[in-house]
């Protein structure tokens, strides 16, 4: 069960936004991602919690932040309902959309799972409903994927597959690069990865 800590910065002015404390597994049923979210100066920021069945939809998601909730899940496209902070107002939301997306790393690992991409695979364009800071506020985006190279990196415990996707916004134009070992960010826009307690987990 990969245990470590992600680095959250703005990716385009680097501002420091805080530290993402995580640990992931697979399952029997897909794979599951749990984290707690805090402030530049430690304080409580959030919480991620993600689960994905074994062809990468999102079975269960929860997010927490700023004293609001989200709740979803793949149904008729993605389905969720988002809380106020005072608990007395729901809104439910429905998008003919693929997965979710947001600035927490889970969302790269399980977008990945749902694509399985390999190197000869062409651009695979997906629409997400993002959840942005700092009210999880919901928003429609379309992104191009495309696996540009799988390569093997010697470590101590043996080769580890580092998979780097080429990520393209539909809407700007605008690309980058995120490095994935197996559940586990090594590097993407935005986000760093701190420490790592044990070695990323390998899907089958």
């Amino acid at each position: 069960m990969p245990r470590g800590r992600y680095s959250l910065h703005d990716p385009h002015d680097h501002t420091p936004l805080g530290e993402e404390h995580f640990h992931c597994a697979p399952g029997p049923s897909g794979w599951r991602y749990v984290s707690q979210i805090t402030t530049p100066s430690g304080d409580h920021k959030g919480s991620v919690d993600l689960a994905v069945d074994e062809l990468g939809r999102p079975i269960r998601l929860e997010l927490h932040a700023a004293s609001w909730q989200v709740r979803g899940a793949a149904l008729d496209g993605v389905t969720w309902v988002r809380t106020d902070p005072t608990g007395t107002h729901a809104t439910e939301g429905n998008v003919r959309a693929h997965a979710f997306t947001g600035t927490s790393p889970a969302f790269l690992v399980a977008l990945t799972r749902l694509l399985r991409l390999t190197p000869d695979s062409p651009e695979t364009r997906v629409r997400l409903v993002a959840f942005t800071d700092p009210v999880l506020a919901p928003l429609t985006v379309d992104q191009s994927w495309a696996l540009l190279r799988s390569e093997a990196h010697a470590t101590d415990n043996g080769p580890l597959m580092v998979d780097e996707y080429q990520v393209s916004a539909l809407d700007t134009g605008e690309r980058h690069t995120v490095h994935i070992a197996g559940d586990v960010v090594l590097a993407a826009p935005g986000i760093e990865l701190e420490a790592l307690e044990t070695p990323p987990s390998v899907f089958p």
